[in-house]
C-alpha cells in the first residue's frame, strides 16, 4: 500500500537534493527516509533514484512518479484545508514579504493568522520583490506581498494599501528652493533600490519616462542601509514618507519636493491561480485587513 509519507519522502528528496537534508526537513533519520523510498521501489518494482550518482538524482520512472506524487499531495492538502476547522488545521504556510512589510505590519498579520489558524506553522521569507515573484512561480512560496508591478495571468492579485515615497536627504544637502524640477536630481548622488526591488523598478521606469538622467547612483537592496546612507549625507533617496516622518520631524532628514512628485506604490498579496481553493485566499484577505505602512516597528520599541 502506497502512503503519503512515502510520497512526501520522494518529494522532499527531489526538492532538496539529498536524503540527508530531506530527513532533516521531515524530522526523521536518514535510514528511515531511505526505508520509505525502498518501500516505494518495492511497490512499483522500479528504481526511483540513480544510486551511481553522489547527489539524489531521479531516474526516468522516478521523475514520472514525482509528478503524480505532487498532484496527490496537493489534493491531500486541499482536502485537509477545506474540511478541517480553522482551530485544528495543521500545515505550513510559506509567506514571502519585502523588507518594508517586515519592518511595519508583518507581526500584525502573523498574529491575525495565528488567532484564526493556531496550528498553522508560518515560514516567513524576507527578500527582494523579484526573488519573491520567482519563488512564487516555482511553487517555493504560497503567498507573497510585493509592490503590484508584476502582471502575470498565473497569479491572483489582492490589492492592498499604497505607500507614499518622497525624495529625502540629510539637511545640509537640501536645495535652497522647493519644489525643484526632476532634471535637477541629476546633480545629486542618488541612492536607489535597483530594478530587483518592485519600488525601484517602478521609479526607474517613471524617471525614464520623464527623460531624467542620473549619472551618479548607488544601489542598495536593503532599506535600512538605504536610510542609513541617506542620513550620512551620501546622497538623496526615495524613502517611505509615513514611517520615516519621525526622522523628518526631528530634523535629521529633509524632504525634497519635486514637480512632478513621485507616484504612489500600490502593494498587493499574490498567490498562484492553481492554488486558489486553499488557505491562500483567506490569508490574502487577512493581509488586506492588516496592511499598515505608517510606522516602523523600531519606533515602537
Amino acid at each position: 500500500m502506497i502512503t503519503f509519507k512515502q510520497l512526501e519522502a520522494l518529494y522532499w528528496i527531489a526538492e532538496l537534493g539529498s536524503f540527508e537534508t530531506a530527513a532533516n526537513k521531515l524530522y526523521m533519520s536518514q535510514s528511515a527516509i531511505s526505508k520509505r523510498i525502498q518501500e516505494l521501489e518495492d511497490s512499483f518494482g522500479v528504481q526511483l533514484f540513480d544510486r551511481s550518482k553522489r547527489q539524489a538524482r531521479l531516474t526516468e520512472k522516478g521523475s514520472e512518479l514525482l509528478e503524480y506524487a505532487k498532484e496527490l499531495l496537493e489534493k491531500r492538502d486541499l482536502l485537509v484545508e477545506r474540511v478541517s476547522s480553522s482551530e485544528v488545521l495543521v500545515k505550513r504556510f510559506r509567506l514571502g514579504v519585502t523588507e518594508l512589510t517586515a519592518l511595519t505590519w508583518l507581526p500584525a498579520l502573523v498574529e491575525r493568522i495565528r488567532q484564526t489558524y493556531p496550528r498553522v506553522h508560518i515560514e516567513p521569507s524576507v527578500e527582494l520583490s523579484s526573488d519573491l515573484f520567482r519563488k512564487l512561480g516555482d511553487d517555493q512560496l504560497d503567498l507573497i506581498i510585493v509592490p503590484d508591478v508584476y502582471d502575470d495571468a498565473r497569479f491572483i492579485v489582492t490589492p492592498l494599501k499604497t505607500v507614499e515615497n518622497a525624495w529625502m536627504c540629510a539637511p545640509h544637502l537640501a536645495p535652497a528652493r522647493s519644489p525643484i524640477g526632476l532634471d535637477e536630481l541629476g546633480s545629486y548622488t542618488v541612492l536607489t533600490q535597483g530594478s530587483s526591488s518592485g519600488t525601484g523598478l517602478v521609479y526607474e521606469r517613471w524617471l525614464s519616462s520623464h527623460n531624467v538622467q542620473m549619472p551618479r547612483t548607488l544601489t542598495s537592496h536593503n532599506l535600512l542601509v538605504q536610510v542609513g546612507l541617506t542620513l550620512a549625507g551620501l546622497g538623496i533617496s526615495y524613502l517611505p514618507k509615513q514611517c520615516l516622518a519621525h526622522l523628518v520631524d526631528a530634523g535629521t532628514l529633509s524632504i525634497i519636493s519635486t514637480k512632478p512628485g513621485l507616484p504612489l506604490i500600490r502593494y498587493a498579496a499574490m498567490y498562484r491561480l492553481d492554488r486558489q481553493m486553499g488557505l491562500n485566499g483567506y490569508i490574502a484577505q487577512m493581509a488586506h485587513k492588516s496592511c499598515n505602512f505608517s510606522k516602523l516597528l523600531l519606533n515602537r520599541a
